[in-house]
């Protein structure tokens, strides 16, 4: 049985190594043996800048050694994101995981550093399964974050929840649920 490769990205702030390894760890039960699940630690978790996140983003991806699923939570969703959109990819990519990513660019966002560029959808690689999960409870990443996402890329799968906070309830069932159908 071929072990699918899963690279789950942090978020950003103060103690959010340790909040999302929570996730991580959900993530890991719910999809047993057929997965690995790498959590790398990523940059200072508060200030660091998009140069930074790239540069451990660019070694997390030379450090790949098969196809990989990208899962990421928060700020590090929407890092990834702009990652992808800007760099050329080596890696073969399954599918592409995002909780509660901020739209960065949208009102009380407005970082330049994180911002997509214009066009951003088309530059994705082709035919990638994206995934976006978002609660309306969410009380660090508002839900309206979801829709900005939803009308650039209308080919992306939406999730929407009620009553999972920003951190989900330490639960990724759903994200892993997903991940199962696009193995299958």
């Amino acid at each position: 049985m071929i072990t699918r490769q899963i690279l789950f990205i942090q978020g950003g702030g103060e103690g959010a190594y340790e909040e999302d390894r929570l996730l991580a760890e959900s993530l890991r039960d719910k999809l047993g043996a057929a997965c690995d699940v790498r959590y790398p630690r990523m940059p200072e978790e508060e200030g660091s800048t998009y140069e930074e996140w790239k540069e451990r983003l660019t070694k997390e991806f030379a450090a790949l050694d098969r196809e990989v699923i990208l899962v990421a939570h928060s700020v590090g969703g929407s890092l990834l994101f702009k990652y992808l959109t800007e760099e050329e990819m080596k890696a073969s990519i399954l599918g592409l995981f995002l909780v509660a990513a901020p739209y960065f660019g949208a009102k009380n966002w407005e970082f330049d550093d994180f911002a997509l560029p214009n066009g951003f959808a088309s530059k994705l690689p082709k035919n990638l399964p994206v995934f976006f999960y978002h609660s309306r409870d969410d009380q660090w990443v508002s839900f309206k974050h979801l829709s900005l996402y939803a009308k650039k890329l209308p080919q992306a799968s939406i999730r929407e929840f009620n009553d999972r906070g920003h951190q989900f309830n330490n639960d990724l069932s759903e994200v892993a649920r997903d991940i199962k159908g696009l193995m299958d």
